[in-house]
């Protein structure tokens, strides 16, 4: 008999072997993350030498972010080839077909923080190293959950591709322009502030900001945690509903 914890292992080796094959793939992605600091790094204010203290670590959140909402489209691609109706015929859980798809999506969030971190260290780039650390196990909270409401949504449009992708892209750029990554809104308008208030990607932003700075037992820091958690508990909850109905 097998239990959630071991066919959750199954699937996530599964997932995650066709990484390992060809990790390539992790570099490649990085192109965009260095294009918006390459570009976006000399229009910030750096009076005190601490524009990439402020923008990389709102960087690796905004990887993480493309990457996880990305996630689904694997699915589709299962689901048009039929890949995943043979999964649905296996004596695997349902929960462990969408938790283990998520948790799957840490991976490579870590390889690409560690990497983006390297490339900015001769720029000057400093961080806490055990902040680092915490500031990486809530992005792997919410990535888990991002990427399981990713799968959701390729379920609700497994007939209508165009959708994913529609939903995908108008959800995504908000979300990441109110969480002040690229630009801040400190000085934005009050609805602006307002809204900022309401996105759950602002505290996590902030808590990755204060973190790789090495303030780590913060209100700050509490709040993106709170936030990955409420997330992640989120995706998992409404992903493994959907799983279950996939049927």
């Amino acid at each position: 008999m097998t239990t959630l914890i071991s066919d959750t292992r199954t699937v996530f080796s599964r997932e995650l072997r066709p990484t390992l094959r060809d990790p390539f793939t992790i570099i490649f992605s990085m192109v965009q993350p260095l294009v918006f600091l390459a570009l976006f790094t000399p229009l910030l204010p750096d009076d005190d030498g601490t524009a990439l203290q402020w923008f990389v670590p709102g960087i690796i959140v905004m990887s993480c972010l493309f990457a996880s909402s990305m996630t689904g489209s694997n699915l589709l691609f299962e689901i048009q080839t039929g890949s995943h109706e043979r999964m649905l015929v296996t004596p695997l859980r349902r929960p462990a077909l969408l938790i283990g798809r998520a948790l799957k999506e840490i991976v490579p969030m870590f390889a690409q923080a560690a990497l983006i971190v390297v490339v900015c260290l001769p720029f000057g780039f400093r961080f806490n190293v055990a902040g680092a650390l915490l500031g990486l196990l809530i992005l792997a909270a919410f990535c888990t959950g991002l990427g399981a409401l990713s799968y959701t949504l390729a379920l609700a449009s497994k007939n209508q591709e165009w959708l994913f992708w529609t939903v995908q892209q108008t959800v995504l750029f908000p979300l990441l322009l109110l969480a002040g990554v690229l630009l801040p809104i400190d000085n934005g308008p009050g609805w602006l502030r307002a809204l900022a208030r309401a996105n759950p990607l602002s505290y996590v932003v902030d808590a990755e900001r204060a973190l790789f700075n090495g303030d780590i037992w913060t209100a700050t820091t509490l709040g993106g945690l709170i936030a990955a958690g409420a997330v992640a508990a989120l995706g998992l909850t409404v992903g493994v509903r959907a799983m279950r109905r996939s049927d």
